[in-house]
């Protein structure tokens, strides 16, 4: 009698690759959100992993800010010519050429607020029924009201208090005309999860999560690189920092934090010890207390 025992990340990669297949199997035309992070990196090497030798069935989507990392965007369009699957990108540069949206203005300006409309439009134009990403409950608590699947009304919208059942991991796709789902299938990992797998597994990553040098400066307490479209202050002081990211997103709004951490072995150690959120340098989160659940009900990801 043969003992077979998984490991927690083979646990993880199961129950995620379960819930991958699971969309594929109930929705018509699903896509997968990429954004070049660590987390929709790991949802992409497991949606290769659920359909191998195959390609991955669906496309995949970024909603660019066109305030991202030019690290993030380098990696992005390597990774896709490495792999040939299909990769749309939606521009929030569109939907302020369209008028959909209008652009902040000032020092705190930032598009990551008007991604929504740009990923509804899109989802809307493509017809897409299912939008898979790599959001985790541990993040934020917004998010840990999450189900796997997240039912979305017409017009995009999502009710914390309407959530559907999810017993015994049996998921209910079901909807009306123009509603679609979010699906979520590492909603149980931590970020710890994510590290010790992507060193199992050998995954690459911007080097953006790696120790390196770049022209920062500190605001309200938080570590922001310096690029073309973050404007500064006059007190504010730019100079070389050795740094890196937990999290990337538009750079307008993300953190650094101060790191010597140049190996995948020594983030693991680094995240083993602190005590400071995986978002706790994303300002746009601070913006109020409820900021991240306002942004999902309205459609944000």
């Amino acid at each position: 009698m043969s003992n077979y025992n998984l490991t927690h990340l083979k646990e993880l990669e199961a129950e995620a690759i379960y819930v991958i297949r699971e969309v594929a199997a109930q929705f018509e035309n699903p896509v997968l959100l990429f954004s070049g992070g660590k987390d929709s990196i790991v949802c992409y090497h497991l949606a290769r992993k659920a359909f191998y030798p195959a390609k991955v069935p669906f496309p995949l989507m970024h909603v660019d800010t066109g305030h991202n990392f030019p690290e993030t965007i380098e990696f992005r369009d390597n990774l896709m010519k490495k792999t040939g699957d299909n990769l749309i990108v939606a521009h929030v540069q569109d939907s302020i050429d369209k008028g959909r949206v209008v652009e902040e203005k000032g020092i705190y300006a930032s598009r990551n607020k008007l991604q929504t409309t740009t990923l509804l439009d899109a989802i809307e134009e493509n017809k897409f029924d299912a939008a898979m990403g790599g959001a985790r409950r541990d993040e934020e608590k917004a998010r840990a009201k999450e189900r796997f699947f997240s039912h979305r009304d017409e017009f995009g919208q999502w009710d914390p208090k309407n959530q559907r059942p999810e017993l015994w991991n049996i998921f209910n796709g079901k909807k009306n005309m123009r509603e679609h789902f979010r699906v979520f299938p590492i909603s149980n990992w931590t970020e710890m999860d994510i590290w010790q797998y992507i060193l199992h597994e050998g995954i690459d990553l911007p080097m953006l999560y790696f120790s390196h040098t770049r022209k920062c400066f500190v605001r309200d307490g938080i570590i922001m690189g310096k690029t073309d479209f973050v404007l500064t202050k006059d007190d504010e002081e730019i100079k070389d920092m050795v740094v890196r990211f937990r999290t990337i997103g538009d750079a307008t709004c993300t953190g650094a934090v101060s790191s010597t951490a140049s190996t995948l072995e020594e983030i693991i150690e680094e995240v083993a010890s602190t005590r400071v959120t995986e978002r706790g340098g994303r300002s746009d989160d601070k913006r109020s207390e409820a900021a991240m659940e306002d942004r999902k009900k309205e459609g944000y990801f």
